[in-house]
């Protein structure tokens, strides 16, 4: 994308997605620490510490990867993130407190429009609300592992979408 231009994309009434700017590395870094700490037990907690995720988030996400928000257009709040890293689907995570409202279905379908020749991600195997979320969106299960490639060390599932 060229420098300077910016896509939006409608999630709902009061909601876009565009694309993630250095300004957005922290409340993205919170959207994504709120949704892991509410998903366990059903995924093993962060190894991570806050402040690391955070500094993850600054340094590595914005600068080096390609990350999508979904912004409450009248609050401003970040509300949900899509991480792109070529063709992986490296994070998608919804605020828990703005779940079913269509944020994560419209991230998603945003990461397709971008990489319409395909996309991959990993979830863990015991994350079943996840699984079913993808597979509703086309997405196979490819390949299963025992958790010793990730550092949670929770066996996890790989994914693909084919257009």
């Amino acid at each position: 994308m060229a420098p300077g231009l910016a896509i939006m994309v409608a999630v709902r009434a009061d909601a876009v997605v565009r694309r993630g700017t250095p300004a957005d590395a922290l409340a993205a870094a919170e959207v994504w620490l709120r949704s892991r700490k509410a998903a366990v037990p059903a995924i093993p907690a962060p190894v991570h510490t806050d402040d690391d995720v955070r500094h993850h988030f600054r340094t590595i996400v914005v600068m080096e990867r390609e990350l999508w928000v979904a912004v409450d257009d009248i609050s401003a709040d970040v509300t949900g993130l899509l991480v792109l890293a070529d063709s992986d689907v490296d994070q998608l995570y919804v605020d828990p407190s703005w779940c079913g409202r269509g944020i994560g279905s419209q991230l998603l379908e945003q990461a397709k429009r971008l990489r319409p020749d395909g996309l991959w991600l990993w979830t863990f195997q015991a994350n079943t609300r996840a699984r079913r979320f993808y597979e509703r969106h086309d997405f196979v299960a490819v390949h299963a592992t025992n958790g010793s490639g990730n550092e949670e060390r929770a066996p996890d599932v790989r994914y693909a979408w084919s257009p």
